[in-house]
């Protein structure tokens, strides 16, 4: 097998057909195909099905799928060093960082001024995805480091701690409760709710943290409507379609403009971990650990 190949097979399996990954590595649909035939012929296995329009991988193609991975991420890994090498002169690469969307608008501000500060404008390249693609991206070596959401359990990532950011409950200018604290969520009956959507299979996606903290609260049959957008939540909030459980920086100009307020509620302890998370045998980047230590100094709020 080959690096093309391999590079091939997670294209297709991570963006869910040939002509996703002809598109990501500019290569044609018959040079796609070619490479997984190739690449099966040699493992003796078919790795990917027919799924409607799609494809999915078999179960030899989930086995291959990890060490694929990491195969790139090493032959990158080693790209990489030469790179730094040659142009040691230059100063070290960009940090490439990859971290969930609402990272970006909460936190990470005066720790990237500081970082480029430090290192130089051009010392560091953004990336926004979802938790779980984050930790895809690091895995694969296509960042340095991931900001996330609660801990990853891939034995294949390091994960550090960086805090913990507290949910309240969200509700439009002009809502019927008039209060600032509330007993518990039942006070909320009745209301529709505005979340991401709930997948079960990622129990520490933010959809599955507000239903479990319904059901806590007695409202296990509330209404929710799935929203995959934390500004489109914001807006519906205040357009009085229904309430959110959103974290407190998220909102900070809605509650400055009072067009959104928050009422605590007293049973309510909810919380989302905010972690770092690298590959354990990759090769690190020079400045990764002062990223973090200037993203602790900028975010005391977290700890």
């Amino acid at each position: 097998m080959t690096l093309d190949e391999l590079e091939s097979f997670v294209a297709i399996a991570t963006g869910g057909g040939v002509t996703q990954a002809s598109r990501a590595l500019h290569r044609s649909q018959p040079a796609i195909s070619r490479r997984i035939r190739q690449l099966e012929r040699s493992l003796a296995a078919p790795l990917f099905e027919r799924a409607g329009r799609g494809v999915r991988l078999t179960a030899a193609g989930r086995a291959l799928l990890p060490h694929a991975e990491a195969v790139l991420a090493a032959a990158g890994d080693a790209r990489r060093a030469v790179r730094t090498l040659a142009a040691k002169a230059q100063g070290a690469p960009p940090l490439r960082l990859a971290l969930v969307g609402t990272l970006a608008d909460l936190y990470l501000v005066k720790a990237l001024r500081a970082f480029r500060t430090r290192f130089g404008a051009a010392s560091i390249e953004l990336r926004t995805a979802t938790s779980r693609e984050v930790s895809a991206l690091v895995r694969r070596g296509e960042a340095d480091l991931g900001l996330r959401y609660f801990a990853d359990p891939d034995p294949a990532l390091a994960t550090r701690p960086l805090g913990r950011e507290r949910l309240e409950v969200m509700v439009p200018a002009r809502h019927r409760i008039r209060s600032k604290r509330v007993s518990s969520l039942r006070a909320f009956e009745g209301e529709k709710w505005l979340g991401f959507p709930p997948d079960p299979r990622h129990p520490e996606s933010t959809g599955e943290v507000l239903l479990r903290q319904l059901h806590a609260g007695g409202l296990a049959h509330a209404a929710l409507t799935p929203v995959d957008s934390l500004t489109a939540q914001k807006r519906l909030v205040e357009a009085g379609l229904g309430v959110a459980l959103l974290p407190r920086s998220a909102v900070r100009e809605e509650l400055r403009r009072r067009t959104l307020r928050s009422v605590a509620v007293a049973s309510l302890r909810a919380e989302q971990p905010i972690v770092a998370v690298e590959r354990k045998r990759g090769a690190r980047h020079p400045h990764a650990t002062a990223f973090l230590e200037i993203l602790a100094r900028s975010t005391p709020q977290l700890r």
